[in-house]
């Protein structure tokens, strides 16, 4: 397991540093640092800031998610789920909420509101080539393989 170092802002002050809810969860839930509650009108969007900072080691990326459960019950996601954080930004970890429930949802601080995963990623190198190895699927995407088995 990567060790990543972490550290903490001042509008953190007495929050937890996120953790695993369960031993095989994928994801360590992030806290809202928010200094007072922050509502969301349906349809709307906030910035909510984690309080926390993170370097992320070389080859990975931590990628913020939605949490099932608040999509699910309350109809929150994130605007550009999963967002990534590369391995060379420093600044704080924010989250992009969209309330795409009917009723506004007010973030509470401490709430659990994303959740952030560790994965490994590579850089590519480009090879230009005059055409692309043919397959069966071809160009067929948005759909062309149907919908049922």
């Amino acid at each position: 397991m990567p060790a990543v170092p972490v550290t903490t802002l001042p509008h953190f002050a007495g929050l937890e540093l996120p953790r695993y809810a369960t031993p095989g969860s994928a994801g360590l839930d992030l806290p809202a640092a928010v200094a007072a509650p922050v509502t969301i009108p349906p349809g709307g969007r906030a910035l909510i800031p984690t309080g926390i900072a993170i370097a992320v080691p070389a080859g990975f990326e931590a990628q913020v998610r939605a949490r099932s459960g608040n999509a699910a019950k309350l109809g929150l996601g994130l605007v550009n789920g999963p967002g990534t954080i590369d391995s060379d930004y420093r600044g704080e970890v924010q989250v992009i909420v969209l309330n795409a429930g009917s009723e506004p949802f007010t973030v509470e601080r401490g709430m659990r509101i994303a959740q952030l995963v560790l994965a490994r990623v590579e850089q590519l190198a480009w090879e230009p080539v005059a055409a692309l190895p043919a397959t069966g699927r071809g160009a067929g995407g948005f759909g062309s393989t149907g919908h049922r088995p």
